[in-house]
C-alpha cells in the first residue's frame, strides 16, 4: 500500500477520532441549530479549519519527505525538518490542539474545552517519554540539532535561526 493511502487511513483513524468522533461523542449534538450563527460560532470556525489545514500539510509531509505516516506504528523514515516543521517541531499536534480549541468555541462546549486540555497533556507526555527519546535514537545528533534550534510548541525566533533556515 503506498505511503499516502497509509496516510489517508492513519488520518482518519487517529485525527478523526480525538477530533471529530470523541468530540462529537461528548457533545451527544443531534444537528446544528436551524438558527443563524452567532459570533461565537464563526469565531470558532477559524481554528477549525487553521487547524485542520496544519493538520493536512503535516501528514503531506510525512508522507512526501519523510517516507511514512503520522502513526507510532508506521513513522517517518526521514526526519521532517521543512515547511512547518522549520518552526515548531509539533505542528501536528498544534493544529489538532487548534480544530480542538475551536470547536469548543464553535459549540460553546466547557466539556469539549476540558476534554482538549486532556488531550493536550497526554500528548506532551507521549511526547516527552516516547516520540522524543525514540527520535534521539533514531535521528541522533541531526534530531539533537533540530530541537536545539526549534521549539516543541512556540516558534523560536532568533539570529541564530534565521541564519540556520536561510
Amino acid at each position: 500500500m503506498s505511503v499516502y493511502l497509509r496516510s489517508l487511513l492513519w488520518t482518519i483513524l487517529c485525527p478523526g477520532t480525538v477530533t471529530l468522533l470523541l468530540p462529537c461523542w461528548l457533545l451527544s449534538a443531534p444537528g446544528w441549530p436551524d438558527q443563524p450563527w452567532t459570533w461565537r460560532q464563526w469565531a470558532g470556525l477559524a481554528p477549525v479549519v487553521a487547524g485542520g489545514s496544519v493538520l493536512l500539510w503535516c501528514i503531506y509531509s510525512f508522507a512526501r519527505h519523510g517516507k511514512g505516516t503520522l502513526s507510532p506504528v508506521d513513522p517517518a523514515r526521514r526526519l521532517v525538518v521543512s515547511g512547518l516543521y522549520r518552526y515548531v517541531r509539533n505542528p501536528m499536534y498544534v493544529g489538532v490542539m487548534a480544530v480542538l480549541l475551536g470547536e469548543a468555541l464553535l459549540f460553546g462546549s466547557l466539556i469539549v474545552l476540558g476534554y482538549a486540555g486532556l488531550v493536550f497533556l497526554a500528548f506532551n507526555l507521549f511526547i516527552r517519554l516516547h516520540e522524543e527519546p525514540y527520535l534521539r535514537r533514531q535521528f541522533g545528533e541531526e534530531y539533537a540539532g533540530y530541537c536545539e534550534r526549534v521549539g516543541r510548541w512556540w516558534p523560536r525566533f532568533t539570529d541564530n535561526s534565521r541564519k540556520i533556515w536561510n
